[in-house]
């Protein structure tokens, strides 16, 4: 009984392969391409039915190096045509966004790092900083490299303040931020801007990073402790080990099965 529906099984299986495929790929770029590629294989299948070895021949050789020319040709869109077919969860997912935005914060702060410019940026945590950002000006854009450095490029007039990141978005430039209460780490040599870094750090869960625009050195502000001249490696872990998206133990299920064990 099993061996007779087999066909069909076979049939709707690759069904379902070339609708994804054709799907996948009409409407890109290489759509003449694979209307090319069913056109050889009509023809290599016309030779084999009406006989014609000599033109056969030639076709199977020819078919042995298209293979190989599809795999280079096609690779981008077969790279995400097999990501979409990625058995990884959202969690996955957000690592990954994740990961590229502090892959381009942490390039775009050694930029202005590195060009002497003075920045001075919050990323917001858990306490809310609407009471800040409502009295600066509002953006509610998405995080680029490049909205970030022209904020603090000395010709905008968004320059002065700070700069106010929720998640992935820029919430409001130009944000004007308390001053340092005295204390052990305000020192004489620092200018306003590491005041106000380190001011805004005391009195929120924000980190807030201030760049010197005398010295280009990066420092990181939070809960009242300021760490200066910190690189980027370093940099990267500080906010990972803040802000990445709490990640679900694998042992957690295991861990509740020894336990239910136990009673």
């Amino acid at each position: 009984m099993f061996h007779s529906v087999v066909p069909f099984i076979e049939m709707l299986i690759i069904t379902i392969m070339l609708s994804y495929l054709l799907s996948f790929f009409w409407n890109t770029r290489s759509k003449d391409l694979l209307i090319g590629l069913f056109a050889f294989m009509l023809i290599l299948a016309a030779s084999s039915l009406f006989k014609l070895p000599i033109l056969h021949q030639i076709l199977i050789k020819v078919s042995n190096i298209l293979m190989i020319a599809i795999v280079i040709i096609f690779q981008p869109e077969l790279r995400a045509a097999l990501s979409k077919l990625s058995f990884k969860g959202r969690r996955f997912k957000e690592f990954s966004e994740f990961d590229r935005f502090l892959d381009q914060l942490g390039n775009s702060i050694y930029r202005l790092s590195e060009k002497r410019i003075g920045a001075l940026i919050v990323l917001e945590h858990e306490d809310v900083l609407d009471d800040y950002a409502n009295k600066a000006v509002m953006l509610q854009s998405n995080f680029t490299p490049e909205l970030l450095e022209s904020i603090f490029a000395t010709t905008t007039p968004l320059h002065d303040g700070a700069v106010i990141i929720r998640q992935q978005t820029i919430v409001a430039a130009s944000v004007i931020l308390p001053l340092a209460e005295e204390g052990s780490q305000l020192t004489r040599a620092m200018g306003t801007r590491h005041r106000a870094a380190l001011g805004l750090s005391q009195q929120t869960d924000a980190l807030v990073i201030s760049i010197s625009e005398e010295s280009g050195k990066v420092s990181i502000a939070r809960e009242g402790v300021m760490t200066r001249g910190v690189k980027i490696d370093r940099f990267k872990a500080i906010i990972r080990s803040i802000f990445t998206p709490p990640q679900e133990s694998e042992f957690k299920g295991d861990f509740k099965l020894k336990e239910w064990l136990k009673k």
